[in-house]
């Protein structure tokens, strides 16, 4: 097993893992804690400065966890979109790598599409081609 591959699949089960209810219910006990204790420790800046710190450090090391899972859902997302854009023969073959384009040609597509979808629902049509816009 390679290091990337260890990495996946210790950010896929973090990812999981973080995202339970019981990952949110130790989170929530930890504060607790720490909030109890503050009377013993007089709420010193100590006190203070062990959940500044433990709440950084896993902050800072889930992102990277997260983020990685994260980018393997899009990139499968966007595979398997490609794939049904490929299959349909109605379907624009230009959609195929829309993520690449600047920010403007996405909002000025979006725009187009928002248009399109007025136009449906006011004349009835199901058709998923007939009014998009044929330069794309």
């Amino acid at each position: 097993m390679t290091v990337r591959d260890a990495f996946r699949a210790a950010a896929h089960a973090t990812a999981c893992a973080i995202g339970s209810p019981y990952a949110f219910a130790i989170a929530v006990l930890v504060v607790v804690v720490w909030a109890a204790t503050g009377p013993a420790f007089h709420y010193s800046d100590t006190w203070q400065l062990i959940i500044n710190t433990g709440t950084t450090v896993v902050t800072f090391l889930v992102v990277f966890m997260i983020q990685n899972t994260q980018n393997r859902d899009s990139q499968a997302i966007h595979l398997k979109l490609d794939e049904l854009i490929r299959a349909v023969k109605t379907a624009r073959n230009a959609m195929v790598d829309i993520e690449d384009l600047p920010d403007a040609e996405l909002a000025r597509l979006q725009r187009e599409m928002s248009e399109v979808c007025k136009q449906r629902s006011g004349t009835g049509e199901h058709e998923a081609h007939a009014d998009l816009p044929s330069h794309l």
